[in-house]
C-alpha cells in the first residue's frame, strides 16, 4: 500500500518544537496509514550528543502526545523503529562526514534534509550537505519559513543554497497549501462549471482572507518582536491563499503551471504607496483582557517584548488585484494574536441580485456568499437566500454544507502530512518557487518601510476581541463588513 519510494528523511533541528509537534506526528499517522516506504528511515539530527535511546524518550514525551485520532501503540512501535538519532554540529565538517555515512550510497533513494532551524543556517547547512555529496539530484531539501526580514535577505539566503542544490530540489514549504480545504478551492473552481463563471469582477463584491489566532505570543516573544504579523503571516500564507482565490486556471496541475499562475496574481498586485498604507492598512497590538474565559496580559506586558515596541499582533489591509478579472474588486487580508476565537477562512462575497424582491427588514444576510473555512474545522459553505415554511413570502439564509469529515468516510491527512509526502515523492505544486516568494516580499515591502518611519503608532485592541474598530471601518469604506460582523 505503500504511496512512497524508499526514503531518508533526515530532520535538522531534530529536538525542536517543530520536529516534536508537527512533523513526528504527521509522519507517525502516514506510517500508521501504510503510505510510507517499509524501508523508509528517519534520521533526526541535534547538537547535543544524547544517543538514540534518550531521544526516543524525548519523543515519547513530547511528540506522542500531538498525535492526533486514535492512538495505536503498536504502530507507534514500529514508527519508533524506523528512527535513529545523530549528534550534528553544523559547524563540524566531521559530523556531516558522518551523517553520509550513516546515509550511505544506496541507489534509487530519496534523501529529503528538512531545515527546521533558523534561516540564518540554512546556507551553512546547504553547504556542508554539498561537501558531502549530499546534493546529488535525488536530494530535496525543504526550507522553513521565515525566509528572509526583507527583500534584500530573503534573495541573500536563496541565492547561497541555489549555489548547492537547483531550484526543483527545494521545496519551500507553506502549510496552509496542504489543508484540504485549500486544495477543494482549486476543484469547486476548475472542476465544476457553477463557480468559475462567477468567479470575475462582474459577480464578486470583495474576498475576505483571515488568519485568527487566540493566543498571544506566548514563549517566542523575542522571536515574533522581530517580525511581527506582517512578516509572519501575511508575506507568506495570507498571500498564497489570495494567489489561490485569484489565479487563473492553469493549463494542467504540473507544478510549473500552477506556480507560473500564482506568479501573475503576485505580479498584478497594486503596489502601495505612502498614502495607500495610511488608507488601506491597519496595524495593530493587543492590550490586557480575556481569552479563553482567563484574563490575559497585554502584547508589552509579554516576556521578552520591549516596553516600547511598536511591532504590530494586528494586519489588516486592502488589496487590489490589477488585471481584467479582478480589476475593481478589494481583497481584505487580516491575521492577528489574541482574537476572539481561532480560525482560518476564506469569504466570497458575491453581489447581490440588482432588484429586491422579497422584504429584507434587517437589511443584512448571509446571502450570496461562500465561505472556506481553513481551521479549527475544514469545510465549505454556500450561504443564499431561501423561503421561510409557512404563510406569506419571508426569507431567511440557509446554506448548503460541505463538511468533510462527515461528507467523505475516508481518513483526512494533516496539512504536514500531505506536505511531507509531497516532498518524498518529488511534487512541488504546493510549495513556493524562488520568484514567487521574492515577489511576494517586493509587494510588502512598501508597507513595512513606511510603518518603520511613520510617527503614529500601532492601534491597540482588547484581546479576545476581533481585532481595532480600525479594522471594521477599512471594510465599512467600500460598503463591505466582515464575515462575523454581518
Amino acid at each position: 500500500m505503500a504511496t512512497t519510494p524508499a526514503f531518508d528523511m533526515v530532520l535538522f533541528g531534530g529536538t525542536g518544537d517543530l520536529v516534536m509537534r508537527k512533523l513526528l506526528p504527521s509522519l507517525y499517522q502516514a506510517h500508521k496509514a501504510e503510505l510510507l516506504h517499509p524501508e523508509g528511515r528517519i534520521v533526526a539530527l541535534g547538537r547535543s550528543d544524547i544517543g538514540r535511546d534518550a531521544y526516543l524518550a524525548q519523543m515519547d514525551a513530547q511528540a506522542r502526545p500531538h498525535v492526533k485520532n486514535d492512538f495505536d501503540a503498536a504502530a507507534w512501535a514500529s514508527f519508533v523503529a524506523r528512527i535513529d538519532f545523530l549528534k550534528l554540529d553544523a559547524a563540524d565538517a566531521a559530523d556531516f562526514a558522518a551523517l553520509a555515512a550513516h546515509l550511505g550510497q544506496r541507489s534509487g533513494r530519496v534523501t529529503v534534509c528538512y531545515l527546521a532551524t533558523a534561516p540564518q543556517l540554512f546556507s551553512t547547512l546547504c553547504e556542508q550537505l554539498a561537501a558531502v555529496g549530499l546534493n546529488h539530484p535525488q536530494v530535496r531539501v525543504v526550507l522553513e519559513k521565515p525566509l528572509g526580514h526583507d527583500l534584500a535577505s530573503s534573495n541573500d539566503i536563496n541565492a547561497a543554497v541555489a549555489r548547492f542544490f537547483n531550484e526543483d530540489q527545494l521545496y519551500r514549504i507553506d502549510h496552509y497549501l496542504g489543508k484540504e480545504s485549500v486544495q477543494n478551492l482549486m476543484a469547486i473552481r476548475f472542476g465544476n462549471a457553477l463557480f468559475e463563471p462567477l468567479w470575475r469582477r462582474e459577480w464578486v463584491d470583495n474576498v475576505q482572507i483571515s488568519i485568527a489566532e487566540d493566543l498571544g505570543v506566548e514563549a517566542r516573544g523575542d522571536f515574533y518582536d522581530k517580525t511581527g504579523a506582517l512578516r509572519d503571516m501575511v508575506q507568506n500564507h495570507l498571500l498564497q491563499l489570495l494567489c489561490i482565490v485569484a489565479m487563473e486556471p492553469p493549463a494542467s496541475l504540473t507544478a510549473n503551471e500552477i506556480r507560473d499562475e500564482k506568479l501573475k496574481v503576485l505580479k498584478a498586485l497594486k503596489p502601495f504607496s505612502a498614502e495607500d498604507v495610511a488608507n488601506k492598512t491597519v496595524r495593530a497590538q493587543y492590550k490586557a483582557g480575556a481569552a479563553g474565559g482567563r484574563p490575559v496580559v497585554g502584547y508589552h506586558e509579554e516576556a521578552n517584548i520591549p516596553a516600547d515596541s511598536r511591532t504590530e499582533t494586528f494586519v489588516a489591509l486592502k488589496a487590489e488585484i490589477s488585471n481584467w478579472r479582478w480589476a475593481g474588486v478589494p481583497f481584505f487580508l487580516r491575521t492577528g494574536k489574541r482574537m476572539a476565537e481561532r480560525v482560518a477562512e476564506i469569504v466570497i462575497n458575491f453581489r447581490d441580485v440588482p432588484h429586491a424582491l422579497f422584504p429584507n427588514p434587517s437589511g443584512q444576510s448571509f446571502a450570496n456568499r461562500l465561505v472556506i473555512r481553513l481551521q479549527p474545522d475544514e469545510s465549505i459553505r454556500l450561504y443564499f437566500l431561501a423561503k421561510e415554511p409557512g404563510d406569506g413570502m419571508r426569507l431567511q439564509p440557509t446554506y448548503l454544507n460541505l463538511d468533510f469529515q462527515s461528507m467523505f468516510k475516508v481518513r483526512r491527512a494533516d496539512a504536514y502530512e500531505r506536505l511531507l509526502l509531497d516532498v518524498i515523492r518529488g511534487d512541488l505544486s504546493l510549495f513556493m518557487r524562488r520568484d514567487e516568494l521574492a515577489e511576494a516580499w517586493r509587494w510588502v515591502e512598501p508597507i513595512l518601510e513606511t510603518w518603520a518611519t511613520s510617527p503614529v503608532p500601532p492601534k491597540s485592541y482588547t484581546a479576545g476581541t476581533w481585532g481595532p474598530a480600525a479594522s471594521s471601518a477599512l471594510l465599512s469604506r467600500d460598503g463591505a463588513a466582515w464575515h462575523e460582523e454581518v
